[in-house]
């Protein structure tokens, strides 16, 4: 599956306003590629994923899959949020096997594909517990699961791990490499951490501060499994650490009405590269 966005501008109403979100955005998710992007809050990371999951529509230009227009939802187009969003009153294997249920698989059809999907993210032991008996790392390998369960063309994943702790955001990140690597699926994921954009992504699109403009493309060709400290890797982070210094100086001066310096060393991950850039 190929998905492309053509020069797509998007805006929101607000207090009788419209308000722009997204400008003139052009980027591309290719077959079984690893696309990720940062940016300042506010400039249209989530946006970017709504349109292409079908669940917002751009006021001008074009959301392609495969060449034809995004005009709804689908099942070949999965979101996992940064919430699990998981109904508490089902099971592990109940959350995971809901979207075939709805998609009128049977029942052991459905027990059989969710049960290779629990294992595949190391919960098969958990499979008859409820959301409430899981910690947020295995409640986020659920929602993971369930959408895989889906065998979609491609993971709409929208800050994922954000909420994790660090040690439980590390351990994801690796099983998320073997997951996609072992499924051939695209990926599509949002995120504020310059070092886990750089270490998971193919490619790293960096957008500007609203409305959202892509801002540049940094192509990641350090080879997996990658080393945290390897040379390359820090190198595109510190372009990317500047670039989105430059965005968030402007957020922080449309906020608060006057002119913030972050120096190179100042900036927020300059001086540790795993900092989110959530300003």
């Amino acid at each position: 599956m190929r998905v492309e966005l053509q020069h797509v501008y998007k805006a929101f109403r607000q207090n009788d306003q419209t308000v722009p979100v997204l400008q003139d955005i052009s980027l591309t998710v290719e077959q079984g590629e690893f696309v990720c992007l940062l940016g300042p809050t506010g400039c249209g990371k989530s946006t970017v994923v709504n349109l292409i999951a079908g669940l917002e529509k751009a006021d001008t230009g074009q959301v392609l899959v495969n060449g034809q227009p995004v005009t709804g939802p689908g099942p070949r187009r999965v979101v996992v949020f940064q919430d699990a969003a998981l109904f508490p009153w089902l099971t592990v294997m109940g959350n995971v096997e809901f979207g075939l249920r709805m998609a009128g698989v049977s029942k052991s059809q459905r027990h059989t594909a969710a049960m290779a999907y629990i294992k595949l993210v190391h919960l098969s032991k958990f499979a008859h517990a409820y959301p409430h008996q899981l910690s947020g790392g295995m409640r986020q390998r659920v929602a993971i699961a369930r959408g895989l369960v889906m065998q979609p063309d491609i993971l709409l994943m929208d800050e994922p791990f954000g909420a994790l702790d660090a040690q439980t955001r590390a351990i994801l990140q690796q099983e998320l490499m073997g997951i996609w690597q072992k499924t051939g699926c695209s990926i599509l994921f949002v995120t504020h951490n310059v070092r886990e954009a750089t270490g998971l992504a193919d490619r790293v699109y960096v957008i500007s501060s609203r409305p959202g403009r892509i801002k540049n493309v940094e192509a990641i060709r350090v080879p997996r499994p990658r080393d945290a400290a390897h040379a390359a890797l820090a190198g595109h982070q510190q372009r990317i650490i500047a670039s989105l210094g430059e965005e968030i100086e402007k957020v922080m001066k449309d906020e608060l009405g006057e002119a913030i310096h972050f120096a190179p060393t100042d900036r927020p991950g300059g001086a540790d590269r795993s900092v989110d850039l959530h300003l």
